[in-house]
């Protein structure tokens, strides 16, 4: 991404999260192969696999992940990728983190928390 202006740097992280929330695997990993980091974050601290883990997106999840994506990454909350997706209920997509080496103690609050917070240690290992 260099040669950018900020302006334009800042326009294509805004596109790609919109991708990463919209699930559209195939072209946010298009900007990845132009440069774009795998672990940019947008103003609020999200990072492209936080947004479509939020979102339910398993398969971008897991191509984030498969490209170097830290699966831990905290938004500006202090929130974790994988206890935004049990908030969520999104089952496939907790899954896909467990299996990324997701660490369930992470964030604030933890995933372990949040699960039990839900009803849901059955996702958790």
């Amino acid at each position: 991404m260099s040669g950018l202006t900020p302006e334009q740097t800042e326009r294509v992280v805004e596109l790609a999260m919109d991708l990463a929330r919209e699930g559209k695997t195939a072209e946010l990993l298009e900007f990845l192969d132009h440069g774009l980091p795998v672990d940019a974050q947008d103003g609020q601290g999200n990072s492209l696999l936080m947004l479509a883990a939020y979102h339910g997106h398993a398969e971008t999840v897991r191509a984030l992940a498969g490209r170097g994506a830290d699966v831990d990454l905290a938004n500006g909350r202090g929130q974790s990728p994988i206890a935004g997706a049990i908030f969520k209920g999104e089952d496939e997509v907790v899954s896909a983190l467990v299996e990324a080496g997701a660490d369930l103690d992470t964030g604030t609050p933890s995933a372990r928390e949040t699960a039990q917070m839900f009803g849901r240690t059955d996702l958790l290992p």
